[in-house]
C-alpha cells in the first residue's frame, strides 16, 4: 500500500513510477515559480545550480522541455560535460563567483534561479515535510490494515502486501525522510505477518525499483521530443547518475512488477509471509 502527494498537471499512473527527484524538480518549475510548461516563457534564462546532482540532472532535462535556457554549475570536468550531454546550454563553475562566471558568458542577469545542491538536506527538512510523507506513505497502510486484518484473520485467508521501494534498503541522503517511510512499511509489514502465525494470512512487501509505465513512457516521449534527444539517452542518463548499481540497467515494465505482486495475491504463495520481496531490476547490492 502507497498513497503519495504529486506534482499538479501529473495523472495518477505518472506520478506513482515517476522518480521522486523528477516531481520535486516538476514543482520547483511548474508550481513554486510558475513556469509555464507549454512554452510561454521559452527562451528565458534559467540558473540551475547543482545541475549535475540527481534533481538537476532532471530539472535540465524538464527546463530543456519548457523551452528555457539552461545554465547548470559544475565543478568537474566529466560532471560538466554531464549537463552539456543533458540539454544545458552553458556550464559554468560552482566553486567560483556566479557573477564572474555568468560574465564570462556574456550574461549579466538571469529570469530563474535554483538550487538543487543537497536537496533536501537533512537540517531542513522540518517537522511539517516530515509528518506528511509518515501519513501518506505509511500511516495510510497502518489504518487499511487496522481494518482489513482482522476481517481476514475472522475468515481464515487474505493478503495484504505493501508497495514499498528500493530506497526504504538503500535510503537515499538527499531524501532520508522518504527513505526511511519506505522502510517502515516493510517494518510494518513484518511486524503485522507476526500476528498472523497459524492462520492462511499473509503480510508481505514489494521492494520496488525504477518502472516503467504509459504515463511514465509518455512523459520520456515528450521530453525527448523537445529537448531532442532520445528516450534511450534519456534513460542511459537516468541510470547512470540515479542508478549506477542497477543491473537491469532499464526501467523495469509495470507487468514484470504487476506479475510478482499477482502471485503474492495468489494462494500459490501461501509458504512466503513477513517477507520483503525484491523487483528492484538489482539496484540494491545485497544477496538476502
Amino acid at each position: 500500500m502507497v498513497v503519495s502527494s504529486a506534482g499538479k498537471g501529473f495523472w495518477n499512473p505518472e506520478a506513482a513510477a515517476l522518480p521522486l527527484t523528477t516531481i520535486t524538480a516538476w514543482e520547483t518549475f511548474f508550481e513554486r515559480l510558475h513556469i509555464d510548461r507549454a512554452g510561454a516563457d521559452a527562451g528565458k534564462l534559467l540558473l540551475i545550480i547543482g545541475g549535475a546532482g540527481g534533481v538537476g540532472s532532471i530539472g535540465i532535462q524538464i527546463a530543456k522541455f519548457a523551452g528555457l535556457k539552461v545554465i547548470a554549475t559544475a565543478s568537474r570536468r566529466e560532471t560538466r560535460e554531464w549537463c552539456k550531454n543533458l540539454g544545458a546550454d552553458y556550464v559554468i563553475d560552482h566553486r567560483q563567483p556566479l557573477k564572474t562566471e555568468l560574465e564570462k558568458i556574456g550574461i549579466g542577469q538571469v529570469d530563474y534561479i535554483v538550487n538543487f545542491s543537497n536537496t533536501d538536506l537533512f537540517e531542513k527538512i522540518s517537522d511539517n515535510d516530515w509528518s506528511k510523507l509518515i501519513e501518506t506513505n505509511f500511516m495510510s497502510g497502518v489504518r487499511l490494515s487496522r481494518f482489513y486484518l482482522p476481517l481476514m484473520k475472522k475468515q481464515d485467508w487474505g493478503r495484504i502486501i505493501f508497495i514499498s521501494s528500493e530506497s526504504g534498503v538503500n535510503i537515499p541522503s538527499n531524501m532520508i525522510h522518504y527513505g526511511v517511510t519506505k522502510t517502515m512499511q516493510i517494518a510494518l509489514a513484518r511486524g503485522l505477518a507476526e500476528t498472523t502465525a497459524g492462520t492462511a494470512v499473509t503480510v508481505n512487501s514489494i521492494v520496488v525499483g525504477p518502472t516503467s509505465t504509459e504515463g511514465v513512457n509518455k512523459f520520456l516521449a515528450n521530453l525527448a521530443k523537445k529537448t531532442n534527444v532520445s528516450i534511450a539517452e534519456i534513460q542511459t542518463n537516468f541510470f547512470k547518475t540515479e542508478r549506477p548499481g542497477s543491473l537491469l540497467q532499464r526501467f523495469a515494465k509495470a507487468e514484470e512488477v504487476a506479475n510478482l505482486v499477482l502471485y503474492y495475491s495468489s494462494p500459490l504463495s501461501s509458504g512466503t509471509n513477513g517477507a520483503a520481496i525484491r523487483v528492484d531490476g538489482g539496484v540494491v547490492r545485497s544477496i538476502l
